[in-house]
């Protein structure tokens, strides 16, 4: 099985682009919005550790948002009790299948909490700075001060760019990122 991961800024097209290959995809960001409506350990443990925010079950995404903001450290705590949820739920998701050519791993911290492996494919998504800053204000719920918390505990996107093999040049039009998902598919099947 090849892992490919994406990589990139937030907002930068990375789900959008993942079901573009057409493989297997596991979206993380899905996964812990599920984790969010279903799982009441979590939201016990998310209460027992900000009682002031998380304190109804299923967890709103406003609350966790209103964490965020109130202080900096929050993020890190929800992410220190959300993240082992995640590589379980991967785990299971490569699992299933792991008869399968090429899985997707659409994960926003995937280097970051070290989920990559040394024979992952990494393809960095690259965007224009400001049509990503024009998508994410029409997010729901969007808010500058939460994508800056994010972004302080991401790695710098020149280091997501160096550790990647190949680079996708996303100008949000559907026939140049299949034609790019098309070149790179072929360099992976015929290399690996």
């Amino acid at each position: 099985m090849i892992r490919i991961g994406l990589v990139g800024d937030i907002g930068s097209g990375k789900s959008h682009i993942a079901k573009k290959f057409r493989y297997p995809v596991f979206n993380a960001d899905n996964e812990v919005n599920k984790i969010y409506r279903t799982d009441k350990s979590c939201f016990f443990r998310l209460n027992k550790i900000l009682p002031n925010y998380i304190n109804s079950f299923p967890i709103k995404k406003i609350e966790i948002l209103k964490a965020i903001l109130a202080k900096k450290s929050n993020l890190k705590k929800i992410i220190k009790i959300v993240h082992p949820k995640i590589k379980k739920k991967m785990n299971i998701f490569l699992n299933k299948n792991k008869d399968k050519k090429i899985v997707i791993l659409d994960i926003p911290l995937l280097l970051e909490n070290k989920i990559n492996k040394k024979n992952d494919i990494l393809i960095f998504v690259k965007s224009e700075k400001k049509e990503i800053i024009k998508r994410l204000k029409k997010r729901k719920n969007f808010n500058f001060e939460i994508l800056k918390n994010f972004k302080r505990i991401q790695l710098p996107l020149e280091y997501k760019k160096r550790k990647s093999r190949y680079i996708i040049n996303n100008d949000f039009t559907n026939k140049s990122l299949k034609k790019s998902i098309k070149i790179i598919l072929g360099k992976i099947l015929n290399n690996d």
